[in-house]
């Protein structure tokens, strides 16, 4: 009988990289004209993980959000992977925005990435959500590789890693 290989589909975040790109954000908006003289802050939750940006006005607040998508595409982090909560007043007349960073793979984009796989026609091939990533196996390698060819065509809102390929 043939043995079975497989691979999994993640979706991480590497939290150094987007401390380190955290990090020259609050350079270029200490050193941008724009922003001086007004209360631009990014603060980094490593547990959480999320980010809170605060700033004087709305426009102020996009500008900060585009300086640290800026610092994040830099630096090969996944920007698919922020949940943008609400704008919402802070005190002292400023605006907050709470950008959560999603960590692997929910339960509902699972059920999603193997309803795709089973309607792409692949017979053979078996996924299953386990934890926060999804297993898929099959006991043909060139099964496995339409697979990753044929999800990286499809847009499931979150950026997917296909890694630890086993045979």
């Amino acid at each position: 009988m043939a043995k079975n290989s497989t691979f999994d589909i993640t979706s991480d975040i590497d939290l150094q990289e987007v401390d380190n790109a955290i990090n020259q954000a609050r350079k270029e908006v200490g050193q941008r004209y724009d922003f001086k003289g007004s209360a631009a802050e990014i603060d980094f939750d490593k547990d959480a993980p999320s980010l809170t940006l605060t700033a004087d006005d709305d426009y102020r607040l996009k500008s900060l959000i585009d300086v640290v998508q800026t610092r994040l595409i830099k630096r090969n982090v996944p920007i698919r992977n922020l949940d943008y909560g609400e704008i919402e007043p802070a005190s002292g007349g400023k605006v907050r925005q709470v950008i959560r960073l999603q960590q692997g793979i929910p339960v509902e984009k699972g059920k999603e990435i193997i309803r795709s796989i089973k309607d792409g026609g692949f017979k053979k091939v078996q996924a299953q959500i386990q934890d926060e990533q999804v297993r898929v196996q099959s006991a043909s390698i060139d099964d496995l590789q339409d697979v990753i060819k044929y999800l990286r065509e499809k847009d499931f809102g979150i950026e997917l890693q296909f890694g630890n390929f086993r045979s």
